[in-house]
């Protein structure tokens, strides 16, 4: 089957904002304008078609991304070109709706692994918010080309140049704008082109209606302000254009949006536009530049991967001709399908029913369906190509993060890392019958989701869920009652600590055995140094003269890392230890890999009490917006919460406390914080860094355990 829309005339996307900044309602403008959808959903009446899970509406956020494709036009056409040319002037979208909400931050990272650029979303009340920033470093790290839109400039309190300061201050200098706003607040009517010079009002019943107007006499020396602006921007990024520029000639339309795209394609410059997606105002032209300045997958390097055979680094060009690459980026439950893998093409195409390679995993698999989503509904298709998007059924052995190529020509494309879940719960089935089908669901539910785990306390028989946060948790325990129809009871939300050392010491451990018969004989010489937060954990062999004979060497570090399981005081993992087995003695006869594996624990346990052993705690980068009169009340709880404020802000009408807390000291807090602002006050929270707890609190975890 050909291909229907080109390369250079597809855009896959993602819509990336901090909670309640307006995602979802200007993804359902998309869907609405590009003709998707019939009626644009509301996320406050919870009839969205991106927010699909009863979950999503009922709660009025978005947990999951949901994937759609779209068709579109630009609007700065002439009417001759698009009746005339519309088969090449009619652009492809794949969009992805991603979630605000910090305990869903899983969902924003793999979007933006596979997406190759990015329409931020900000509020024009509060500019940039904690989960933007998070937004913004994933994108970073991923070297996504993205455009701004600064929206719900029609709230009380909204200011465009107020948020386009805060996106310079805290995200990137190079923010330009691209738009004024004429009017703000319930006098917000249309929007001014600067790089056209027109000015725009949106009519008709959904706004569908772009009207050309006159730019207010008002605000001509502002516009022209930053129009120059905005000239400078672009012309500094080309020599040609600099050199016409300082010459006193005008760059054209054409050669300033050339120069623009290349910029914004490197990350030099990012676009900010503005609007109202509620009030249906500005959408049209957000897409346009889409169209315009974020890349097609022939914009981007070709993707790097691995050759498994020989280690060597290989490319893929975004080519139909080339081998067939692709990358698994989100596993999901479809009650209807079964398992959905949402994957990403980065080269090749793929035909229904042919076989596909996991090179992750060294499996075989068959691409039985192969389908094109639109948020929860679907359309089957027989082929598809380079730079698509699109969802397998029934793949048995694949998950997150697993390449997906031609066996022949096969390459094992860059995987997703995931923060560590930083709080778990208790759950058990309610009755014998829930039992059985609570491991089932439990499993699905962590395929799904990798920041979220499941483990098995061997001492209590209990099983302990861990995620990202108590919405996170609250969400998994409901789904499972409600995809899965278990019923489970939940213990009181846990921190989940961890413990390390402090300084370098070294230990040995003996385990000799003698029964009658062949006796047990392990013995190894040990040392154990702290390593920087985040370092993991490291073994190190550094036998010598064969003191200990090569094959005893893993089952050592074995029994190493099953003691960082167990933990030294209270039993949590430990981690960022480098353990170095360095000399030890072995039996002929006697030693086995059992006896070394148990000297190796015992060593570590004997060193890491020598090591002055500590409990790091999860400290929670918090950011509370309350009325200015609370202000006082709030930062002393802040403090009382063994909490260190790093700032403190104004907003209209608000004051914004950024400080960092303990999780331990956050359960609770949203119910707090309402009693004591009248429910006039509001917080966000996402994790920071794991810190050594104070000895009076390591005190308590260490009794709690015991």
């Amino acid at each position: 089957m050909a291909r229907q829309y080109p390369l250079e005339r597809t855009r896959n996307f993602g819509i990336v904002a901090h909670i309640d900044a307006g995602k979802t309602t200007t993804s359902e403008r998309v869907l609405y304008y590009t003709g998707v959808s019939h009626k644009i959903g509301e996320v406050h009446e919870g009839d969205t078609v991106m927010d699909w899970m009863d979950q999503e509406r009922e709660r009025g956020i978005t947990i999951t991304s949901a994937a759609t494709t779209a068709f579109w036009m630009p609007t700065y056409l002439s009417a001759d070109e698009k009746t005339k040319g519309k088969e090449n002037n009619t652009y492809r979208f794949n969009l992805i709706d991603t979630p605000g909400h910090i305990d869903f931050t899983v969902e924003v990272k793999r979007s933006l692994r596979v997406l190759d650029g990015a329409v931020v979303v900000f509020d024009g009340v509060s500019g940039v918010e904690p989960q933007s920033e998070t937004n913004w470093r994933y994108a970073d790290e991923y070297n996504v080309p993205r455009i701004c839109f600064i929206n719900k400039l029609d709230r009380m309190g909204a200011s465009f140049e107020k948020s386009l300061q805060s996106i310079k201050d805290r995200l990137n200098p190079n923010a330009i704008a691209m738009q004024l706003p004429i009017g703000a607040e319930s006098d917000f009517s249309g929007i001014i082109d600067l790089l056209q010079m027109k000015a725009f009002a949106f009519e008709g019943d959904k706004g569908n209606v772009i009207k050309e107007i006159p730019i207010p006499e008002s605000m001509m020396a502002e516009v022209k302000t930053h129009r120059h602006n905005l000239l400078e921007k672009i012309v500094e990024t080309d020599e040609k254009l600099l050199e016409k520029y300082l010459a006193g000639t005008e760059p054209s339309l054409a050669e300033l949006k050339k120069a623009l795209r290349s910029a914004t394609l490197a990350v030099k410059i990012i676009p900010v536009f503005t609007g109202s997606a509620l009030k249906n105002k500005g959408v049209q032209l957000v897409l346009d530049a889409v169209v315009d300045y974020l890349p097609s997958p022939l914009d981007l390097p070709p993707v790097k991967g691995i050759d498994p055979k020989t280690n060597a680094e290989i490319s893929r060009k975004a080519s139909d001709d080339e081998p067939f690459t692709a990358l698994a980026f989100k596993i999901m439950a479809d009650p209807f399908v079964g398992s959905l893998t949402f994957f990403r093409v980065y080269a090749g195409s793929l035909k229904r029913g042919s076989y596909i390679y996991n090179s992750t995993k060294g499996e075989n698999e068959r691409a039985g369906r192969i389908l094109r989503m639109h948020a929860n509904t679907r359309e089957e298709i027989e082929e598809i190509h380079a730079g698509d998007i699109g969802a397998l059924v029934g793949m048995k052995d694949t998950t997150t993060g697993d390449t997906l190529c031609d066996q022949d020509k096969s390459i094992i494309l860059e995987k997703i890392s995931f923060p560590e879940p930083v709080i778990g719960m208790r759950v058990e089935p309610k009755t014998k019958a829930d039992q059985e089908k609570m491991g089932m669901a439990l499993r699905r539910l962590a395929d799904e989701d990798p920041t979220f785990r499941v483990s098995g306390n061997p001492e209590t028989g209990e099983t302990i869920i861990s995620g990202m946060g108590e919405l996170h948790l609250e969400v998994l325990v409901e789904r499972m009652k409600r995809e899965f129809n278990v019923e489970a009871n939940t213990g009181r939300p846990q921190v989940a600590y961890k413990e390390t050392i402090k300084k370098k010491s070294e230990a040995e451990g003996k385990y000799i055995k003698q029964s009658g018969g062949r006796g047990q004989y392990g013995h190894v010489k040990i040392r154990l140094e702290p390593m920087e937060r985040g370092a993991g954990i490291e073994f190190v062999d550094e036998v010598k003269g064969g003191s200990i004979p090569k094959e005893f060497i893993a089952p050592i570090e074995k029994g190493f890392r099953e003691a960082t399981e167990r933990g030294i005081q209270a039993g949590y993992k430990v981690v960022d230890v480098k353990y170095t087995v360095w000399d030890g003695s072995y039996h002929e006869v006697d030693s086995s890999e059992a006896a070394f594996k148990i000297a190796a624990s015992m060593a570590f346990q004997e060193a890491a009490k020598l090591a002055t052993p500590i409990i790091l705690e999860p400290i929670m980068k918090v950011q509370v917006i309350v009325p200015t009169e609370y202000m006082g009340d709030i930062t002393g709880d802040i403090s009382s919460k063994r909490g260190r404020i790093e700032g403190m802000g104004d907003r209209p009408l608000v004051k914004v406390v950024d400080a960092f807390v303990p999780l331990s000291e956050m359960f609770g807090y949203a119910t707090k914080l309402r009693s004591m602002t009248q429910g006039r006050g509001n917080f966000t929270m996402e994790f920071h860094a794991y810190e050594e707890a104070p000895t009076s609190v390591a005190k308590q975890i260490i009794e709690g355990k015991k």
